[in-house]
C-alpha cells in the first residue's frame, strides 16, 4: 500500500550538504585504488548522488528542513561532529535529535568523549563505523566494550554499520555472526545495525529473533532495494525491529527515497511502526 500521510517520520540517518566533500577525507586516506577519485567514496554504488544541494551556497539547515517539510519527515537523527549539526540542535531542537561518534583506538579518552558528547549535545544515541576506523576495529573487539558498557551506564543505543562496507576496503570488521557475542556478553545494550547487513540479512534476521534488543535500520538503501528478508521480517515477527533510514545528502536523495517508498509492500499496521515508533521508542523520544 502507498505511505499513509501524517505519520510524522523519525529519520534515522539524515545530515546536511556541505560546501564540499572534505567530510569523507577520513576514508580516502584508507583506500589504495581508484576509488579515492570519487567526491563520494561509495558513489559508485548510486546512479545519482544529490550532488546538486553541495556548494550551492544555501543555508544547509533550511535545504534539509526543506526535504523533511515535503516529504513529512517531522525529527532527523544527526551527528553533532559539526558546526552546522550543532547549530541545527540548538536552533530546531524539535526537529532535530543528536548522535554521538565513538572511536575505539582512542582507549579511555573515547570513552571520556562520549560523556562529554551526551552532557554537551544531550545525544540519544551513538554511532559507530568499524570497518571505517584506522586501524580497523570488529564489531566484538575488546576495544569496543567499553563503549558498549558506556552506552549501557548512559541508557543510549549504538548504531553501528554492519555488513560488507561500501567503501573498498575489508569486511571483516563488519560481519554479521560478530553480533552475536556482543549481544551475549552486553544483554542490555540496545545495538541497532545500519547499511543492510548484506550479504548476511538472513542471518541478522535469526540474530534479531534470537537477541531481544538487536534492531535494524534501513540507512542507505533506496526502498526498491531493502533485503527481501527484512521486508518479509518486518510484516511478521519483526515489526517491532525494523526502524527508516534514509541517506540524505550522502547518497540519496529525500525524494528518490520516498517514491521508492510508495511501492514498499509494508502491511498497514507496520507502517506506522517502521516509519515513526520503533525510532521513537529506541531514541526515548517523547
Amino acid at each position: 500500500m502507498p505511505v499513509p500521510a501524517g505519520i510524522g517520520i523519525i529519520d534515522t540517518m539524515i545530515g546536511f550538504p556541505a560546501e564540499d566533500f572534505a567530510m569523507y577525507d577520513f576514508i580516502r586516506k584508507q583506500l589504495k585504488d581508484p576509488s579515492a577519485k570519487f567526491d563520494f567514496p561509495v558513489e559508485y554504488m548510486f546512479k545519482q548522488v544529490p550532488k546538486e544541494v553541495y556548494g550551492n551556497n544555501q543555508d544547509p539547515i533550511a535545504v534539509t528542513l526543506g526535504e523533511m517539510d515535503k516529504y513529512g519527515i517531522e525529527i532527523g537523527l544527526i551527528g553533532v561532529g559539526g558546526e552546522v549539526s550543532r547549530k541545527a540542535l540548538s536552533s530546531h531542537p524539535d526537529r532535530f535529535v543528536g548522535q554521538g561518534a565513538v572511536d575505539p583506538n582512542k582507549g579511555m579518552e573515547g570513552v571520556r568523549d562520549m560523556v562529554r558528547q551526551y552532557e554537551a549535545f544531550g545525544v540519544t544515541s551513538f554511532g559507530a563505523f568499524n570497518a571505517g576506523y584506522n586501524p580497523q576495529v570488529g564489531i566484538n573487539d575488546a576495544r569496543m566494550y567499553p563503549i558498549y558498557g558506556k552506552c549501557v551506564e548512559l541508557d543510549v543505543p549504538i548504531f553501528s554499520c554492519v555488513g560488507v562496507p561500501g567503501p573498498r576496503f575489508p569486511l571483516w570488521p563488519q560481519k554479521v555472526e560478530l553480533l552475536d557475542q556482543v549481544m551475549y556478553d552486553f544483554p542490555e545494550l540496545v545495538f541497532v545495525t545500519r547499511h543492510g547487513c548484506e550479504p548476511w540479512e538472513d542471518l541478522a534476521v535469526k540474530l534479531m529473533l534470537k537477541w531481544p534488543n538487536l534492531y535494524y535500520s534501513t540507512t542507505a538503501f533506496a526502498p526498491k532495494h531493502y533485503p527481501e528478508a527484512i521486508i518479509n521480517y518486518a510484516n511478521s515477527r519483526g515489526a517491532d525491529k525494523i526502524m527508516y533510514g534514509g541517506y540524505f545528502p550522502m547518497g540519496l536523495s529525500v525524494e528518490r527515497i520516498m517514491t521508492d517508498m510508495q511501492g514498499l509492500a509494508l502491511k498497514d499496521e507496520v507502517w506506522p511502526k517502521f516509519l515513526r515508533e520503533n525510532a521513537r521508542k529506541v531514541l526515548k523520544l517523547s
